[in-house]
């Protein structure tokens, strides 16, 4: 399994950072520490609290959010804090030291998409910090739950989002008669404890662009959500600052309908156009 690596996000608060992980960090519950006393259950946040500056620690499935004091410059302090955060995870010490959560049984539910070939099966617990997408088994080789699933001959497509898995089948099978042969697939590997998806470095030279990192915010932030219901996905691809062109890949759900492709894109584009004036010009979107 690859090494944990963290990449700094910025958000809304100049004072709060994300420090975003490719693996999970937090994967059954959010946590809140105000205060080393109030970190007890937490060893990570004990450790980032010993450091004078730091306010505030938000430990989520595939982030740490840290709150720091207006005392220092994030310039100052980014660097030291990734490396702080990166030996921690790959150290393997807990982040949190409260009861297991594994022990607590996975739930899964099916759900219906627009696409008729698309069934998305929901957990009641989060799956992965990765938003991954496999048009074949070859493609597969980092997420042995895929694996698993291309193991069955009518699975087409994988698409793993945080909390749930869209699966397209073939269009000889019906879903009525296999339905329930997937979720129990996925349920017995789930409990398991294996990774659904196994911890790939970022590039984090997108994350270096301020533009981009401003129209992930918001792709993540206002239209992830609602595609997500559905068994789809947004991912970021590409913005020219010259051309102020945005490209966005259709994922899950959302990939291979004419009419889901224009609705998104137009609704994509009108959004940044708003929220970003004079930065967005056209919005590409593509199936992925």
């Amino acid at each position: 399994m690859s090494a944990y690596k963290i990449t700094a996000i910025p958000t809304k608060h100049p004072e709060i950072l994300k420090f975003d992980s490719n693996g999970l960090v937090s994967p059954h519950k959010n946590f809140e520490f105000q205060s080393i006393q109030e970190a007890e259950e937490s060893p990570l946040a004990q450790q980032l609290f010993m450091l004078p500056f730091v306010k505030a620690v938000y430990l989520s499935s595939h982030f740490i959010g840290i709150h720091k004091s207006d005392i220092v410059g994030w310039e100052d302090v980014q660097d030291e804090l990734i490396q702080v955060l990166e030996d921690y995870l790959n150290s393997g010490a807990p982040v949190v030291s409260q009861q297991d959560p594994i022990s607590q049984a996975y739930t899964l539910y099916i759900e219906t998409t627009p696409n008729p070939e698309v069934l998305k099966f929901a957990a009641n617990k989060n799956i992965t910090a990765q938003t991954v997408e496999y048009k074949n088994e070859a493609q597969a080789e980092r997420s042995p739950l895929a694996l698993k699933l291309f193991s069955l001959s009518y699975v087409q497509e994988v698409f793993i989002d945080q909390n749930y898995v869209s699966i397209t089948k073939t269009r000889a099978q019906d879903w009525e008669s296999v339905k329930n042969e997937v979720k129990q697939l996925i349920l017995d590997f789930l409990s398991s404890g294996t990774p659904a998806v196994l911890p790939v470095e970022k590039n984090s030279a997108q994350t270096q662009d301020p533009i981009s990192l401003q129209i992930i915010s918001i792709i993540d932030e206002y239209i992830k959500p609602a595609v997500a219901g559905d068994g789809g996905n947004i991912l970021f691809e590409s913005y020219d600052p010259e051309s102020k062109v945005v490209s966005v890949l259709l994922q899950g759900a959302c990939s291979g309908c004419p009419s889901s492709t224009f609705t998104l894109k137009n609704g994509i584009e009108s959004m940044l156009q708003n929220m970003m004036p004079g930065k967005v010009n056209e919005v590409i979107a593509t199936n992925a």
